[in-house]
């Protein structure tokens, strides 16, 4: 019988690791959190977001799911975005994506089935359809992987500020910003991608 013995072993030295640095570090954790960040990402084993920011647990409220999608009829994403901002106040969304993500480059191969999966994909073929013009001058497929990977994200910050979550928080002075950053795994390095919105006027003003 398969036991999660080494998962439970793992989880005791580092827990005592913590504690032997600072005895009052989980006793502080545990009154209360108020992260200033939420992350919507990749459900990606390789993407863990406190560690590739190297931040300490109750720093990022987390979401994640495949391709980082945030579609509006998804209330479990939506539920997470209203606590952070609403009763969180959370100052930075951060939509993160990665290169070389499943999803993304299962939503470009035409030949295969994937299941319920294939519904979740219908987000991201509806990004490269909107960027078709630029997409279909890529000939190398990994490029053009790539680049669909940058656009997903993008889109994926524009449907977050035009939530009415976000929407409502601008309109009421809330300080609050929307980043897209993608990620390498080949490097372990984190991309900005340029998308920052801090305001209703900034959003309105992006380049189309």
């Amino acid at each position: 019988m398969n036991t999660l013995g080494h998962i439970f072993e793992k989880n005791l030295a580092w827990a005592t690791a913590i504690s032997e640095e600072d005895p009052t570090f989980f006793p502080q954790l545990a009154k209360q959190q108020t992260p200033e960040i939420l992350w919507i990402g990749c459900a990606d084993s390789r993407v863990p977001p406190n560690k590739i920011t190297n931040l300490p647990p109750g720093n990022i409220f987390v979401h994640r799911n495949i391709a980082n999608v945030v579609v509006h009829t998804d209330l479990n994403c939506l539920s997470v975005m209203q606590y952070a901002v609403q009763f969180l106040k959370v100052k930075h969304i951060i939509v993160c994506g990665h290169y070389g993500c499943g999803g993304v480059q299962a939503s470009l191969d035409e030949d295969k089935e994937y299941g319920l999966i294939g519904n979740w994909l219908r987000h991201i073929k509806d990004v490269n359809r909107l960027h078709a013009a630029e997409l279909d001058q890529i000939e190398d497929h990994g490029a053009k992987v790539s680049r669909l990977c940058e656009l997903n994200v993008i889109e994926q910050v524009t449907n977050v500020c035009g939530s009415n979550i976000v929407k409502n928080a601008w309109d009421s002075g809330a300080e609050l910003a929307v980043h897209g950053l993608i990620y390498d795994l080949g490097t372990g390095i984190l991309k900005d991608l340029n998308t920052t919105y801090s305001s209703a006027a900034d959003f309105k003003n992006r380049p189309q």
